[in-house]
């Protein structure tokens, strides 16, 4: 059997991110999703994969810069668990662990442009686990069932059930949870122009998703890839450099 090259790039250690891909659920390299020229995954691993063995070169992000940096340690596709047994549980795109905190990164691409966002959250989701501290998280469960809140291009259903997985995670870690939404900006997908005012939107209605669930046990930050590329420094810089030219976010 042949086993499928990974397009990585320098620096990316293959084995790792091969080894991480394997056990997710998205079953990215067999499929060929990895190699769509749309893939947010292949933007993702290779953003994080180049710190899993040096995750104290791991830039702080613009707006956790005031966690206790540097990181210690960085994962691509890790799952969040939730507090049970059996059903589905969470995968992030990558997580990065520092002393006291667990950030949960969901990074996205081409999807807030592209793909319908639909609220599916299941009774699952009720049951009385969360905490009192996490009833920004569930009214917005609430709200988006009801339709009272709606999101025309940010994914907020898929960010609630991350939150549910990381505030266990941070709970069985002894350590605070964060959710980070780190997302490109393509000015094109294909040959189509994707509209400023939808961009636009997209900043608003996280800017907007931000607001409802500030004071969460688990707490909401937002930056684009390219605001935390250009953050980074020394060595890194060459890796932004290469990111950025193979994935224009």
């Amino acid at each position: 059997m042949t086993t499928r090259s990974l397009a990585l790039l320098p620096g990316v250690p293959e084995d790792l991110v091969r080894a991480a891909l394997g056990k997710a659920a998205g079953n990215e390299i067999d499929s060929g999703k990895l190699d769509s020229p749309e893939s947010s995954a292949a933007l993702a691993v290779n953003g994080f994969g180049w710190f899993i063995e040096q995750p104290a070169s791991l830039p702080p992000f613009p707006p956790l810069a005031d966690l206790d940096w540097p990181a210690w340690k960085v994962d691509v596709e890790r799952q969040m668990r939730f507090p049970w047994t059996g059903g589905r549980h969470p995968w992030l795109d990558a997580a990065v662990e520092t002393a006291t905190h667990v950030i949960g990164v969901e990074s996205k691409r081409f999807e807030p442009f592209r793909d319908s966002k639909n609220v599916d959250l299941s009774a699952a989701y009720d049951r009385d686990v969360w905490g009192e501290r996490m009833a920004p998280f569930t009214a917005m469960r609430d709200r988006l069932r009801s339709g009272a809140a709606h999101f025309e291009n940010l994914d907020a259903a898929q960010l609630v059930k991350h939150a549910f997985g990381l505030v266990t995670e941070g709970r069985k870690l002894g350590k605070a949870p964060v959710l980070l939404y780190i997302y490109a900006e393509p000015r094109h997908r294909g040959s189509t122009e994707i509209p400023s005012e939808v961009i636009a939107r997209h900043r608003t209605e996280i800017a907007d998703f931000a607001t409802s669930v500030a004071g969460a046990e688990v707490r909401f930050a937002a930056c684009s890839w390219r605001e935390w590329l250009t953050a980074w420094s020394g060595e890194a810089c060459s890796h932004a450099s290469a990111l950025t030219a193979r994935f224009q976010p």
